[in-house]
């Protein structure tokens, strides 16, 4: 029989020492696959300690890749564990907060700049 993981314990596994992935209602522990991962570590990394299944389908895995599942297999997920699954995969992690973040500086600092080079040429009387 397979252990039964909670949402909790789905959750506090995000990190890259140990990485744990939803698929299909069945968790998976990736940590030691993160460094042979071809898409590298920030795609598993973003996915990580939430419902990866849409991620995962939405790439198109080969055969080979869906073969290596079986090996990493901690458990099943616990549907009753006190989270709806679309909340869960929906829910914003630091990895996207901060590429947020990025995206909104990078609008605002090239607009500053070209407001003080306007402003310098007017003020300059160029």
């Amino acid at each position: 029989m397979s252990k039964i993981i909670t949402i909790d314990e789905l959750k506090t596994n995000n990190s890259k020492s140990s990485i744990w992935l939803l698929i299909d209602g069945k968790v998976y522990d990736c940590t030691k696959f993160i460094d042979e991962h071809p898409g590298g570590d920030e795609v598993i990394l973003a996915e990580s300690g939430k419902d990866a299944t849409e991620a995962f389908e939405d790439v198109g895995h080969s055969d080979e890749a869906r073969a290596l599942l079986p090996e990493m297999l901690i458990g099943t997920f616990d549907k009753n564990s006190g989270m709806d699954l679309k909340k869960l995969s929906t829910a914003p992690t630091s990895a996207q907060k901060a590429i947020e973040h990025g995206s909104n500086m990078m609008y605002f600092i090239p607009l500053s700049l070209m407001g003080a080079y306007f402003a310098w040429r007017y003020y300059s009387g160029a």
